[in-house]
């Protein structure tokens, strides 16, 4: 069996587990899914090229790294939480200016200045002014504008009124009609008016500010990660994988770089060497790894004292009505195992001494 054996290490990596959301937990190894886009994307592979893959290592430790988590509110808030302007308020991101920071957790006012701590007066001043410039706007939509919109309903309703009196094709059926017309024209210019100006004046420069509330969370980061990855696929995307190997900067993360140690087309066999067997015959070589779960199952591969994680891992999806259907993988994660010495579905490294298991 013709297979390509990649040799990494990080630092630090990061391999997120898609249900956590409070405080981001990490697989062990990589899942599939995160290594056949990390080699894609180093290949610069614009279709999918199926691949199978095994994937074994360790680290030394893993720790709970603190990071500020930012949650911007659906409205803004004038009693709570941390007033800010963004940068560019089209994305949600961490690139705008604090204004003013609430100090209680009720009882505060931004716009009244109760008990709250500045930031940047300049800012504040200017949250001020658009909110007084927004109860204007109400007060003028509530006197002025109301008014109008009685004046031309009743037009509307005393034209109308006559209007059915009148023969449609006579003349002053026609006047009426204009009349009519005319005043729905002017109706709608006037509220076109005061949308532009609402929009232009308060609408477009308060939507730059956003409430926003913080909450310390956790990552869980591996240290000093080792991984083994082997990779079966066609000999033409194999070559274009070593080609462009240098390419793969990071697993995980962007921030999760990788020092590739080796990347070699290697010939796998099926038959155990003795140097790596027991007084029984069995594999006697350790590594943590992704294990199939159905070549347990079928006894191809024998867990020791029952050991192991289930995982249910991303391999690769397909697209089905705009939506991304996953294909995942059960296997086992454990470092506890071994594999008979006349297995048929399981491979051995007889260089490196490792079993490969492809999934």
């Amino acid at each position: 069996m013709k297979a390509l054996r990649l040799v990494l290490t990080q630092n630090k990596a990061h391999y997120k587990k898609e249900e956590t959301i409070t405080n981001k937990m990490t697989y062990p190894l990589p899942p599939f899914s995160t290594v056949i886009g990390a080699l894609h994307n180093a290949c610069n592979f614009k279709t999918y090229h199926p691949m199978d893959l095994s994937i074994q290592g360790n680290y030394s430790s893993l720790i709970k790294q603190p990071y500020t988590d930012y949650c911007f509110l659906n409205s803004i808030m004038d009693d709570r939480g941390i007033l800010v302007k963004m940068k560019n308020n089209n994305i949600i991101s961490t690139a705008f200016d604090k204004v003013a920071v609430a100090k209680k957790s009720m009882g505060n006012s931004f716009r009244k200045g109760t008990t709250i701590e500045v930031k940047n007066k300049n800012l504040l001043d200017e949250y001020r002014e658009l909110k007084n410039l927004n109860d204007k706007v109400s007060n003028f939509k509530k006197t002025r504008i109301e008014k109008l919109k009685i004046m031309f309903k009743a037009r509307k309703k005393t034209i109308a009124n006559k209007k059915k009196n009148l023969v449609k094709k006579s003349l002053r059926y026609k006047i009426l009609v204009l009349r009519e017309k005319e005043i729905r024209k002017k109706e709608k210019e006037i509220n076109q008016r005061l949308k532009e100006f609402e929009y232009s004046n308060y609408i477009r420069e308060i939507s730059k500010y956003s409430s926003l509330t913080t909450s310390i969370r956790y990552y869980e980061i591996l240290h000093n990660v080792n991984l083994v990855i082997y990779i079966k696929t066609d000999d033409e995307t194999l070559e274009l994988i070593k080609e462009n190997i240098y390419n793969l900067k990071s697993i995980g993360r962007s921030e999760d770089f990788v020092d590739i140690s080796e990347c070699e087309t290697v010939e796998l066999v099926q038959k155990l060497p003795e140097e790596v067997t027991d007084e029984f015959g069995n594999s006697i070589v350790k590594n943590s790894a992704y294990l199939d779960y159905n070549k347990i199952k079928e006894n191809d591969i024998i867990l020791k004292k029952e050991n192991g994680t289930k995982y249910f891992l991303n391999k690769d999806y397909k697209i089905c009505e705009s939506k991304r259907i996953f294909n995942k993988k059960v296997v086992i994660y454990t470092s506890e195992y071994s594999i008979h010495k006349d297995t048929d579905n399981v491979y051995i490294d007889p260089i490196k001494n490792y079993v490969v298991n492809f999934v």
